[in-house]
C-alpha cells in the first residue's frame, strides 16, 4: 500500500531573527573567560534568557548562581547581558573578586542616559516590566527613589512623580516599539517639559524583529516564535504577531513543545526567534515539521544586521 502523501506546507522564516550581537558577545565573553581561567567561571543569572544556552555553557564549565555570595572569591564571576546594578561590582571589589562585564553595550547606553538625567538634576521614569534583571539593573544605577517605573499606559497616567518640572524617560531596551511609544506619548501628554531618549532605547535587534514578525503575520496562518518564556523580547514577538493581525502565535523554547493539533489547517507557518535564541533551535522546528509535511521554506527578510561589539579588554587578546 502506498503511503499517503504528507500535505504540504509552506514555511516562511523571519529575517533577522535569533541572535543578536549583545547576545552574541556574552556568550563569546563567558566561553573566552573559560579558555583563559578555566573552569569554574561563575555566571551571576542566566547569561541570557535561554536554556539550551545556559545548559551549553554549563557543559563547558560555567557555573550560573543568583547572587555574587556564591562565588568563591577567588574563582571570576560574569554578570549577565542585562546589566546589573552598580552595587554588584562595588560587592565584587570589596572582595577582590575578578569580575568581567557582559552588559551589553545597548544597555549601558540606557544607564549612562539615567545617570545623565540623574546628574543634571531631573526625576528619572524608566518604562520598563517590573523585576526584569535589565529593569532592576537600571534602577540600580540611581540611589534609591530617583527612578520611577512605569509599565503601562494606565500607570503613565496615574504617576505621581516628586515634581512635574524636571522629567526625563529612558526605557527598556526589548520592549514592544509600539506599545512604548504608546507610553510615551501618555507622558507627554501629561508632561510636556519631560525629556526622552537622545536616540531610541529600544535597540536596533528588538524592533528588527518586530518589524519582521508583522510582515510574517500578514502572510502566516500561525506564527512559532522560539524564545524562553522569561524572555522580555521573545514574548513581545507573540504580542507583535498577535496584533498584526495572525490569529495565531505561539512561544515555544524547542520543538517537541509544538502542539501541532494546535496547528491544525495552517497551510503557510511563520517561524522567528527571540535575541536570545540560537538558530539551531529554528532548524530543529524546521526538522520535525518535515518530519509532518512535504515543506518548502523561503525566508522573508526586512533588513540586514551587521552590528558588533567587542570585547571587554580583559578578554579582547
Amino acid at each position: 500500500m502506498t503511503a499517503a502523501p504528507l500535505p504540504h506546507l509552506r514555511i516562511l522564516l523571519a529575517a533577522p531573527r535569533g541572535f543578536c550581537a549583545g547576545v552574541d558577545r556574552a556568550i563569546l565573553i563567558v566561553e573566552r573567560a573559560l579558555e583563559k581561567w578555566g573552569a569554574p567561571v561563575y555566571v551571576r543569572h542566566e547569561i541570557v534568557h535561554n536554556r539550551f544556552v545556559v545548559e551549553t555553557l554549563e557543559a563547558k564549565g560555567a557555573v550560573f548562581v543568583d547572587e555574587l555570595d556564591a562565588v568563591p572569591t577567588d574563582r571570576p564571576v560574569i554578570f549577565s547581558a542585562h546589566g546589573v546594578p552598580k552595587s554588584v561590582p562595588e560587592a565584587a571589589r570589596r572582595r577582590a573578586m575578578t569580575y568581567v562585564d557582559a552588559t551589553c553595550p545597548l544597555v549601558s547606553k540606557v544607564h549612562h542616559e539615567a545617570e545623565r538625567h540623574f546628574a543634571a538634576g531631573n526625576h528619572v521614569v524608566l518604562i520598563g516590566h517590573a523585576g526584569h534583571p535589565e529593569v532592576v539593573g537600571t534602577m540600580g544605577q540611581l540611589p534609591e527613589g530617583a527612578v520611577s517605573l512605569v509599565e503601562t499606559i494606565a500607570d503613565a497616567d496615574r504617576i505621581d512623580p516628586p515634581r512635574a518640572a524636571g522629567l526625563a524617560y529612558v526605557t527598556q531596551t526589548t520592549l514592544s516599539v509600539d506599545d512604548t511609544a504608546a507610553i510615551a506619548a501618555a507622558l507627554r501628554r501629561r508632561f510636556p517639559g519631560i525629556m526622552g531618549p537622545r536616540k531610541d532605547d529600544i535597540c536596533y535587534a528588538t524592533t528588527n524583529r518586530q518589524h519582521a514578525v508583522k510582515e510574517l503575520a500578514a502572510q502566516a496562518d500561525a506564527v512559532l516564535v522560539v524564545g524562553a518564556p522569561n524572555s522580555s523580547n521573545s514574548r513581545r514577538l507573540v504580542e507583535v504577531a498577535l496584533s498584526a493581525g495572525c490569529p495565531r502565535a505561539l512561544l515555544i523554547q524547542r520543538a517537541r513543545e509544538i502542539d501541532w493539533d494546535a496547528l491544525a489547517g495552517v497551510t503557510t507557518l511563520g517561524i522567528t526567534a527571540g535575541a536570545s535564541a540560537p538558530e539551531t533551535l529554528v532548524q530543529e522546528v524546521i526538522d520535525a515539521a518535515r518530519e509532518r509535511f512535504a515543506t518548502t521554506v523561503e525566508e522573508l527578510a526586512v533588513t540586514r544586521e551587521d552590528v558588533h561589539f567587542n570585547l571587554p579588554r580583559s578578554l579582547a587578546e
